[in-house]
Protein backbone atom coordinates (compact mmCIF):
# COMPACT_ATOMS: atom_id res chain seq x y z
CA UNK A 1 0.00 0.00 0.00
CA UNK A 2 1.50 3.56 -0.76
CA UNK A 3 0.63 6.80 -0.53
CA UNK A 4 0.97 6.87 3.06
CA UNK A 5 -1.62 5.06 5.94
CA UNK A 6 -3.97 7.79 6.62
CA UNK A 7 -7.43 7.80 4.14
CA UNK A 8 -9.70 11.06 3.16
CA UNK A 9 -12.41 9.08 2.86
CA UNK A 10 -14.70 7.24 5.43
CA UNK A 11 -16.04 4.08 3.57
CA UNK A 12 -17.61 2.03 6.40
CA UNK A 13 -16.38 -1.39 5.89
CA UNK A 14 -12.54 -0.17 6.54
CA UNK A 15 -10.98 -0.16 9.43
CA UNK A 16 -7.80 2.22 7.53
CA UNK A 17 -6.97 5.48 9.55
CA UNK A 18 -8.85 8.53 8.34
CA UNK A 19 -7.79 12.07 8.38
CA UNK A 20 -5.64 14.45 7.54
CA UNK A 21 -2.49 12.52 5.33
CA UNK A 22 1.46 13.18 5.45
CA UNK A 23 3.48 14.54 2.80
CA UNK A 24 4.21 11.77 0.38
CA UNK A 25 7.66 10.21 0.59
CA UNK A 26 9.42 10.84 -2.81
CA UNK A 27 11.64 7.50 -2.16
CA UNK A 28 8.48 5.67 -1.44
CA UNK A 29 8.31 4.67 -5.25
CA UNK A 30 11.70 3.08 -5.91
CA UNK A 31 11.72 1.64 -2.48
CA UNK A 32 8.48 -0.26 -3.20
CA UNK A 33 10.58 -1.92 -6.36
CA UNK A 34 13.69 -2.75 -3.87
CA UNK A 35 11.47 -4.56 -1.68
CA UNK A 36 9.52 -6.31 -4.85
CA UNK A 37 13.21 -7.56 -6.28
CA UNK A 38 13.98 -8.76 -2.78
CA UNK A 39 11.11 -10.93 -2.29
CA UNK A 40 11.52 -12.11 -5.97
CA UNK A 41 8.10 -11.59 -7.00
CA UNK A 42 6.49 -12.27 -9.97
CA UNK A 43 2.75 -10.58 -9.58
CA UNK A 44 2.81 -7.71 -7.47
CA UNK A 45 -0.55 -5.22 -6.83
CA UNK A 46 0.36 -1.94 -5.41
CA UNK A 47 -2.97 -0.57 -4.12
CA UNK A 48 -2.89 3.17 -1.81
CA UNK A 49 -5.28 4.51 0.31
CA UNK A 50 -7.33 7.31 -1.16
CA UNK A 51 -5.64 11.03 -1.35
CA UNK A 52 -8.04 13.28 -2.36
CA UNK A 53 -6.17 16.14 -1.31
CA UNK A 54 -3.37 15.98 -3.97
CA UNK A 55 -4.60 17.45 -7.06
CA UNK A 56 -3.71 14.27 -8.94
CA UNK A 57 -5.23 12.04 -6.53
CA UNK A 58 -1.89 9.88 -5.96
CA UNK A 59 -1.98 8.90 -10.07
CA UNK A 60 1.62 10.32 -11.18
CA UNK A 61 3.46 8.35 -7.02
CA UNK A 62 1.39 5.41 -8.61
CA UNK A 63 3.27 6.00 -12.16
CA UNK A 64 6.35 6.13 -10.67
CA UNK A 65 6.09 3.44 -8.73
CA UNK A 66 5.40 1.23 -11.45
CA UNK A 67 8.49 2.58 -13.58
CA UNK A 68 10.53 1.67 -10.54
CA UNK A 69 9.03 -1.76 -10.06
CA UNK A 70 9.07 -2.59 -13.60
CA UNK A 71 12.76 -1.37 -13.81
CA UNK A 72 14.02 -3.27 -10.85
CA UNK A 73 12.26 -6.44 -11.81
CA UNK A 74 12.22 -7.07 -15.43
CA UNK A 75 9.38 -9.59 -16.52
CA UNK A 76 7.15 -9.11 -13.49
CA UNK A 77 3.45 -7.83 -13.71
CA UNK A 78 2.06 -5.30 -12.03
CA UNK A 79 -1.19 -4.99 -10.73
CA UNK A 80 -2.48 -1.69 -9.15
CA UNK A 81 -5.82 -1.44 -7.05
CA UNK A 82 -6.57 2.29 -7.52
CA UNK A 83 -9.23 4.58 -6.03
CA UNK A 84 -11.63 6.82 -8.20
CA UNK A 85 -9.43 9.62 -8.45
CA UNK A 86 -12.66 12.03 -8.03
CA UNK A 87 -13.49 10.70 -11.70
CA UNK A 88 -10.11 12.69 -12.93
CA UNK A 89 -9.75 10.78 -16.72
CA UNK A 90 -5.90 12.25 -17.14
CA UNK A 91 -5.54 10.56 -13.39
CA UNK A 92 -6.17 7.69 -15.13
CA UNK A 93 -4.85 7.76 -18.24
CA UNK A 94 -1.29 8.71 -15.77
CA UNK A 95 -1.30 5.34 -14.15
CA UNK A 96 -3.35 3.09 -17.45
CA UNK A 97 0.06 4.38 -19.50
CA UNK A 98 2.54 3.66 -17.04
CA UNK A 99 3.27 0.26 -17.70
CA UNK A 100 0.44 -1.90 -15.94
CA UNK A 101 -0.39 -5.57 -16.63
CA UNK A 102 -3.95 -4.89 -14.24
CA UNK A 103 -5.69 -2.00 -13.34
CA UNK A 104 -8.05 -3.35 -10.26
CA UNK A 105 -10.83 -0.73 -9.05
CA UNK A 106 -13.34 -1.69 -6.85
CA UNK A 107 -17.18 -1.13 -6.94
CA UNK A 108 -17.27 -3.07 -3.45
CA UNK A 109 -21.18 -3.36 -3.18
CA UNK A 110 -24.09 -2.28 -4.95
CA UNK A 111 -25.63 1.15 -5.64
CA UNK A 112 -28.32 1.00 -3.85
CA UNK A 113 -25.74 0.83 -0.84
CA UNK A 114 -23.35 3.11 -1.80
CA UNK A 115 -24.38 6.01 0.97
CA UNK A 116 -24.53 3.76 3.67
CA UNK A 117 -20.93 1.41 2.79
CA UNK A 118 -19.24 4.06 0.70
CA UNK A 119 -19.75 7.62 1.27
CA UNK A 120 -18.18 9.96 -0.41
CA UNK A 121 -17.99 7.76 -3.74
CA UNK A 122 -19.97 7.14 -6.47
CA UNK A 123 -21.29 4.10 -8.35
CA UNK A 124 -21.42 5.39 -11.93
CA UNK A 125 -17.88 7.13 -11.42
CA UNK A 126 -16.36 3.75 -10.41
CA UNK A 127 -17.97 2.06 -13.44
CA UNK A 128 -16.65 4.75 -15.70
CA UNK A 129 -13.02 4.67 -14.27
CA UNK A 130 -12.70 0.86 -15.36
CA UNK A 131 -14.45 2.17 -18.46
CA UNK A 132 -11.77 4.77 -19.21
CA UNK A 133 -9.20 2.23 -18.17
CA UNK A 134 -10.66 0.33 -21.82
CA UNK A 135 -10.51 3.43 -23.52
CA UNK A 136 -7.14 4.40 -23.07
CA UNK A 137 -5.55 1.35 -23.23
CA UNK A 138 -7.64 -1.99 -24.92
CA UNK A 139 -5.40 -4.46 -23.70
CA UNK A 140 -4.74 -3.55 -20.19
CA UNK A 141 -6.79 -6.44 -18.08
CA UNK A 142 -9.28 -4.21 -15.97
CA UNK A 143 -10.82 -5.75 -12.83
CA UNK A 144 -13.80 -5.13 -9.95
CA UNK A 145 -14.64 -6.60 -6.52
CA UNK A 146 -17.59 -6.93 -4.42
CA UNK A 147 -18.18 -7.83 -1.20
CA UNK A 148 -21.40 -9.53 0.03
CA UNK A 149 -23.27 -9.32 3.03
CA UNK A 150 -23.73 -5.92 3.82
CA UNK A 151 -27.75 -5.81 2.55
CA UNK A 152 -27.59 -6.29 -0.58
CA UNK A 153 -29.83 -8.38 -2.82
CA UNK A 154 -29.26 -11.60 -5.36
CA UNK A 155 -30.46 -9.70 -8.22
CA UNK A 156 -28.62 -6.53 -7.43
CA UNK A 157 -25.47 -8.54 -7.24
CA UNK A 158 -25.94 -9.74 -11.00
CA UNK A 159 -27.35 -6.13 -11.75
CA UNK A 160 -24.25 -4.93 -10.63
CA UNK A 161 -22.32 -7.74 -12.47
CA UNK A 162 -23.84 -6.77 -15.82
CA UNK A 163 -22.85 -3.34 -15.30
CA UNK A 164 -19.47 -4.18 -14.88
CA UNK A 165 -19.65 -6.95 -18.23
CA UNK A 166 -21.06 -3.64 -19.99
CA UNK A 167 -17.99 -1.20 -18.89
CA UNK A 168 -15.95 -4.61 -20.24
CA UNK A 169 -14.80 -5.48 -16.93
CA UNK A 170 -12.27 -8.14 -17.57
CA UNK A 171 -12.20 -10.07 -14.28
CA UNK A 172 -14.50 -10.00 -10.82
CA UNK A 173 -13.59 -11.22 -7.16
CA UNK A 174 -16.69 -11.67 -5.24
CA UNK A 175 -16.25 -12.60 -1.44
CA UNK A 176 -18.14 -12.35 2.46
CA UNK A 177 -17.80 -8.94 3.88
CA UNK A 178 -16.08 -9.49 7.79
CA UNK A 179 -16.14 -7.15 10.14
CA UNK A 180 -12.80 -5.53 11.04
CA UNK A 181 -14.19 -4.12 14.33
CA UNK A 182 -16.88 -2.44 16.25
CA UNK A 183 -16.53 0.79 14.41
CA UNK A 184 -17.34 -0.62 11.10
CA UNK A 185 -20.56 -1.80 9.88
CA UNK A 186 -21.67 -4.89 11.35
CA UNK A 187 -22.38 -7.89 8.86
CA UNK A 188 -25.88 -8.43 7.92
CA UNK A 189 -25.09 -12.13 6.35
CA UNK A 190 -23.11 -14.45 5.82
CA UNK A 191 -23.50 -16.06 2.69
CA UNK A 192 -22.83 -19.56 2.14
CA UNK A 193 -20.44 -21.52 0.23
CA UNK A 194 -23.28 -22.73 -2.67
CA UNK A 195 -24.08 -19.07 -3.20
CA UNK A 196 -20.88 -18.09 -4.74
CA UNK A 197 -20.59 -20.95 -6.51
CA UNK A 198 -24.05 -20.42 -8.03
CA UNK A 199 -22.79 -16.58 -8.45
CA UNK A 200 -19.48 -17.54 -10.12
CA UNK A 201 -21.41 -19.69 -12.43
CA UNK A 202 -23.34 -16.56 -13.64
CA UNK A 203 -20.52 -14.20 -14.26
CA UNK A 204 -18.97 -16.66 -16.16
CA UNK A 205 -22.28 -16.99 -18.29
CA UNK A 206 -22.07 -13.07 -18.35
CA UNK A 207 -18.31 -13.21 -20.28
CA UNK A 208 -15.71 -12.62 -17.62
CA UNK A 209 -12.38 -13.84 -18.20
CA UNK A 210 -11.90 -14.64 -14.78
CA UNK A 211 -14.01 -14.94 -11.91
CA UNK A 212 -12.76 -15.91 -8.02
CA UNK A 213 -15.78 -16.57 -5.88
CA UNK A 214 -16.11 -17.82 -2.26
CA UNK A 215 -15.99 -16.51 1.13
CA UNK A 216 -12.42 -15.42 1.90
CA UNK A 217 -11.80 -13.86 -1.32
CA UNK A 218 -9.77 -10.37 -1.63
CA UNK A 219 -8.87 -8.13 -4.52
CA UNK A 220 -5.34 -10.06 -4.89
CA UNK A 221 -6.34 -13.77 -3.42
CA UNK A 222 -4.58 -15.46 -5.97
CA UNK A 223 -4.58 -12.31 -8.31
CA UNK A 224 -2.01 -14.20 -10.08
CA UNK A 225 -4.10 -17.10 -11.49
CA UNK A 226 -6.40 -14.69 -13.00
CA UNK A 227 -4.04 -13.08 -16.02
CA UNK A 228 -2.88 -16.69 -16.59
Amino acid sequence: MILGDICTRGCRFCAIGKGKPVLLDPEEPRNVALSVKDLGLQHIVVTSVDRDDLPDGGSAHFAKTVFWIKSLNPGIRVEVLIPDFKGDESAVETVVRSGIDVLNHNVETVPRLYKKVRPGSVYQRSLDVLKAAKSIRAEVLTKSGLMLGVGEAMDEVMATLRDLREMKCDIVTIGQYLQPSTDQLPVERYVTPDEFQQLKADAQQLGFRHVESGPLVRSSYHAWSHVN
